[in-house]
């Protein structure tokens, strides 16, 4: 496996039994955790919820991270359920990379006119990597999360 670089091609593929394993061991910076579940969970919640859409995220071949969004194109409803890049990979804006092609694809779908997302309102929290990519705070509360939106 050839380690990523800055300039490696940034896809989002489809999990499988071939890639499961892989994806399986990629886990976000200690101190983060208490802001992602793990992808062995993720997985496991999307088995049960049919709204769930997910993939991973790779660096030319390599795999490097999981998204997962909640697509309700019935409803026009949108949300970014999941997102990490493996601790490994972090500081190279493969994140950044990868959620740009996440709203590329919610932008195909019927009715998306926004992407939500929610974090956890302590030290530490994701909300200025959404910010960089032009969500704005909303106010509101989700389970005790602070949510934001993108305008699409």
């Amino acid at each position: 496996m050839i380690n990523p670089t800055e300039d490696s091609v940034i896809s989002l593929r489809e999990v499988t039994k071939e890639n499961l394993s892989e994806v399986l061991t990629l886990k976000v910076k200690p101190d983060q955790q208490r802001f992602v579940a793990s992808n062995a969970v993720s997985i496991a919640e999307a088995h049960f919820e049919e709204k769930a859409w997910y993939r991973a995220v790779y660096a030319d071949e390599t795999p490097i991270g999981f998204v997962m969004l909640y697509d309700d194109p019935k409803a026009g409803e949108y949300y970014l359920w999941r997102m990490m890049i493996d601790a490994r990979y972090q500081g190279h804006h493969f994140g950044e990379r990868a959620l740009r092609l996440l709203i590329e694809y919610i932008r195909t779908r019927p009715g998306a006119v926004e992407l939500l997302v929610s974090y956890v309102p302590i030290e530490g929290n994701p909300q200025p990597f959404y910010r960089r990519l032009g969500f704005v705070d909303t106010g509101e509360l989700s389970n005790g999360e602070n949510v934001m939106r993108l305008v699409l």
